[in-house]
């Protein structure tokens, strides 16, 4: 019996959509979409969801192709506040298939160590397998908590949201990828940036 591909988690604003660039400088390679997905519009008041303004999302079309070429080392998972929607609005622009989505509680608060409120659902949904995860709000808190909770090896890659994902984040997962065994021990650092 072969064992299970390693969980790729994705996070959208940050690593494939970076929110936090200049508004008026796109990053290059970047094209722009405005995108209403259902879960923004629910955040409205009901009498004002007609008038709400599409979101702006800044997307590489490169990303798509980056990540499906993983895709045969990887389990490719959402796990992004878009939620379901990912697979709606921002899979097919990509050029991405259908991919599970890991659906998050509605209390989202931060624990007190400094653990993000994501950490602890992703650890529990890899259920031992090993797993990467990139997202912008990774920290040295959730390095301790996955260490402390998560039996398997673990890459949490943190991105600029000023910046999305680099080829050195897509070198790092294909490293990791290739042997996610041989790394003993989990949270390994993030590559500080910017």
């Amino acid at each position: 019996m072969t064992a299970p591909l390693p969980l790729l988690f994705l996070d959208v604003d940050g690593p494939l959509n970076p929110y936090a660039a200049k508004p008026h400088r796109r990053p290059v390679g970047y094209r722009t979409h405005r995108l209403r997905p259902e879960g923004w519009i629910a955040q409205h008041p009901t009498s004002l969801r007609a008038y709400v303004k599409p979101l702006r999302v800044w997307l590489n079309p490169a990303h798509g192709p980056a990540l499906l070429a993983l895709a045969d080392r990887f389990e490719l998972v959402w796990a992004t506040t878009w939620e379901a929607d990912a697979n709606e609005w921002i899979g097919p622009l990509l050029g991405l298939p259908q991919l599970p989505v890991v659906t998050w509680p509605t209390l989202r608060e931060t624990s007190p160590d400094g653990t993000f409120w994501k950490t602890p659902c992703l650890v529990k949904y890899a259920a031992g397998r090993p797993f990467a995860w990139v997202d912008d709000d990774i920290g040295p808190a959730d390095h301790r908590f996955v260490a402390a909770h998560h039996s398997a090896t673990a890459l949490l890659r943190r991105t600029d949201p000023r910046l999305g994902l680099l080829e050195t984040d897509f070198t790092a997962l294909a490293a990791f990828a290739q042997n996610p065994g041989a790394i003993q021990g989990a949270g390994l650092p993030a590559t500080p940036r910017g």
